[in-house]
């Protein structure tokens, strides 16, 4: 019999694999991150580079989705989409923004906060062309976030543009292309037992990186 009451407190679980310490952290977050993207990808964790974007409306609304990260470097984390998707249109008019990478597997999580700006010309052309060739035409063919009458709709747009192009033909829409967020924060997250999680803030300051422990 399916339960219909939503209550989900036998879902708890104890969190026992780590511990995070003052000591063992990097005093550049990005060199945390990397080493914890790092163990993400050896544990062999299936999309390991998936994020949850969160972007807010000109409406003061909230909204969130989960894109996957091309790249991290000291210029920003990296992904590709539609500018003029929903998180495209909401970027534009605002372009503070926030990240979370869960990694369930090694009980962590990371969360990033910053400011976005597009990426360079150059950046986007060079991604696009490193994509499959299917995922180029589809990113050409959809108009992301909008209304659309069926899946033949689109697929009938794709095939199209397959007639008139092939892959070294097509190029980049102007309107699909790269982000970059340059973190202003980053908390690294760190599951215990009883809930005793540990919680570090990274938090740019003029010259350095503000370390805080936070409460969980």
């Amino acid at each position: 019999m399916t339960d219909k009451t939503g209550d989900l407190h036998d879902d708890r679980k104890d969190y026992t694999m780590a511990e995070l310490s003052r000591d063992s952290l990097h005093i550049d977050p990005l060199e945390m991150f990397g080493a914890w993207m790092n163990d993400a990808r050896n544990a062999n964790i299936i999309d390991a580079t998936a994020m949850t974007l969160a972007t807010v409306g000109n409406n003061g609304a909230p909204s969130a989705r989960i894109v996957l990260l091309k790249q991290f470097t000291a210029d920003g984390f990296y992904w590709y989409t539609h500018y003029k998707s929903r998180k495209g249109n909401e970027l534009a008019t605002n372009n503070a923004a926030a990240l979370v990478f869960y990694w369930r597997e090694l009980e962590r999580q990371v969360r990033i906060e910053g400011k976005v700006t597009k990426a360079s010309s150059t950046e986007s052309d060079e991604y696009f062309h490193k994509r499959p060739v299917g995922s180029r035409f589809s990113a050409a063919a959809s108009p992301q976030s909008q209304v659309i009458e069926n899946q033949q709709w689109l697929t009938q747009r794709t095939q199209k543009l397959q007639a008139e192009y092939d892959e070294n033909t097509l190029q980049r829409p102007e309107d699909w292309g790269g982000y970059k967020l340059q973190p202003d924060v980053y908390e690294f997250w760190q599951g215990r037992p009883s809930r005793q999680h540990d919680r570090f803030r990274f938090t740019r300051t003029e010259n350095e990186w503000a370390i805080d422990r936070l409460a969980p």
